[in-house]
């Protein structure tokens, strides 16, 4: 099966369980002096090119902007947590998709 809105949907899981392992080892990094907290960028991208039809790739960057702790990374505990959360909802809204998605050409299949 190859179209676009099944290729965003698997690029989206991917995306999703890259942000997890990503969130993951900042969240194992969080007493690593000097660390500096990586990010998954996907869904700004993604906004970016809907109308172009190309499957964009994620990117992970160092995140900015965020103060740091005594050890001189800047982990947040709280952060990383909500971002884990939200990950896990958005893989979960995927997967409904795909099933849906699957379901309705199993129908066209056996009909």
């Amino acid at each position: 099966m190859s179209d676009y809105s099944y290729d965003l949907i698997k690029k989206g899981l991917d995306m999703s369980a890259l942000r997890q392992r990503v969130i993951s080892s900042n969240i194992a990094n969080i007493n690593t002096p000097d660390y500096k907290v990586n990010k998954v960028e996907f869904e700004d991208i993604l906004a970016k090119v809907r109308n172009d039809k190309i499957v964009p790739e994620p990117v992970v960057k160092k995140r900015t902007g965020t103060r740091f702790n005594e050890n001189g990374n800047n982990v947040d505990l709280d952060l990383e947590m909500t971002e884990l959360a939200a990950n896990e909802i958005y893989y979960t809204v995927l997967v409904y998709q795909l099933n849906s998605k699957l379901s309705d050409l199993n129908y066209v299949i056996n009909k």
